[in-house]
């Protein structure tokens, strides 16, 4: 079954609209992930999240099997009955948080032996145990057990990683085959899709000869789509560029292409251009609770006190409720008094402005203009 249509291809740059169809109904690409660690985005509601058109979020396998616990997603047949969530739902492996716990954990072709960041209880994720738990959440597009290393990392060490990568793809796909063969029978009894996409993830450092030898080996394997790790991690931004650069010419086109955790704006719309559909990042909410706001015109603090006495509009191009209902002298106001509005307000606000200028990025694509609208878009955006 054919899971991706290409609907709009930029004749100027790699860029493209495409429209990605899971078990749980469709969404159109470029496309921006807010996170939900736990099942949530901090501080909005689901019906907030709808309110400003997500068409999907990601969650994680590693957070999820502590909190709630896999028992309880069990009970609620999945994430998506548990949350009240219709709409497409992305889950991480939880590499990238083992990844982050550093000296807590220890890796072997096996899997993964770590200390849990709650009680320091001892826990071993198998690349099966990986797929298993994934399945319990339900979430549509999922994704294999990978080695996330940090920057900078020795050349030796992150050759040894993308091995392990591979290895664990390798273990990820022969589980998930066999996951969806036993289920099979009754989803064709019961006229139902309720199939799983599998991501594999292409691993490599900041090393081009890595970062080839790494997707081609993901690629023969062959999953529903792929997705750039490792990337975000503290490289410098121009090394990140290349490395994205690079890699947009060897990535299959006709399955979805995702970059784990970018969600500055400048390299949002750099790994748009060169042809990436998916990418998620914590920055709109975890900066919206810090007090920092994404508006047309650069990020603004909104504890800044020379927004004391403002009457202006948070961001006077924006839509949202947020700038239409509440004044940036307000907003400083909920965040010098400690009031968790703010928080939510500039959470919902900040959603809002990367849901939003990713359809203006599809609409640009769709117009032929990508590089038009970039232009622009950061001739405004760079006077803040």
């Amino acid at each position: 079954m054919k899971q991706i249509n290409i609907l709009y291809q930029d004749n100027k740059t790699k860029s493209r609209v495409t429209q990605v169809m899971t078990k749980t109904g469709t969404f159109t690409t470029p496309l921006f992930l807010p996170v939900g660690t736990l099942g949530v985005v901090k501080t909005l509601t689901y019906d907030e999240l709808k309110n400003v058109a997500v068409e999907a979020f990601i969650t994680n396998t590693y957070h999820l099997y502590f909190r709630p616990g896999i028992e309880v997603l069990q009970k609620f047949s999945g994430l998506h009955k548990f949350v009240g969530w219709d709409r497409t739902i992305f889950s991480d492996s939880g590499g990238f948080q083992v990844y982050s716990l550093r000296d807590l954990k220890k890796i072997s072709d096996d899997g993964v032996e770590f200390k849990s960041h709650l009680d320091g209880s001892l826990h071993f994720f198998t690349p099966e145990m990986v797929i298993d738990l994934q399945k319990v959440i339900g979430a549509d597009i999922i994704h294999c057990l990978d080695e996330c290393i940090e920057y900078p990392a020795e050349y030796e060490y992150a050759k040894k990683s993308v091995q392990i990568t591979t290895l664990w793809a390798e273990r990820s796909k022969k589980q998930f085959t066999y996951n969806n063969s036993v289920i099979s029978d009754y989803t064709q009894q019961n006229n139902i899709n309720s199939r799983q996409l599998l991501f594999g993830i292409i691993q490599g450092s900041v090393f081009k000869d890595l970062r080839k030898q790494s997707l081609e080996e993901i690629v023969e394997i062959g999953f529903d789509g792929y997705s750039v790790g490792g990337l975000s991690v503290g490289e410098p931004r121009n090394l990140m560029y290349e490395i994205v650069e690079y890699l947009s010419e060897l990535l299959p086109k006709n399955v979805p292409r995702y970059i784990m955790g970018v969600g500055e704006i400048e390299d949002v719309w750099k790994c748009v251009e060169n042809g990436l559909d998916i990418m998620d990042c914590v920055l709109p909410t975890r900066n919206g609770r810090n007090g920092q706001a994404i508006t047309s015109c650069g990020k603004i603090n909104i504890k800044n006190v020379k927004y004391r006495n403002s009457e202006e509009k948070l961001d006077s191009e924006c839509l949202c409720e947020v700038c239409s209902n509440y004044s940036k002298g307000l907003l400083h106001h909920y965040f010098r008094s400690g009031e968790m509005l703010g928080m939510r307000l500039l959470s919902y606000h900040n959603t809002f402005f990367m849901i939003n200028m990713f359809k203006k990025m599809q609409k640009a694509i769709k117009d032929g203009r990508f590089l038009e609208e970039k232009k622009i878009f950061f001739e405004k955006y760079n006077q803040g």
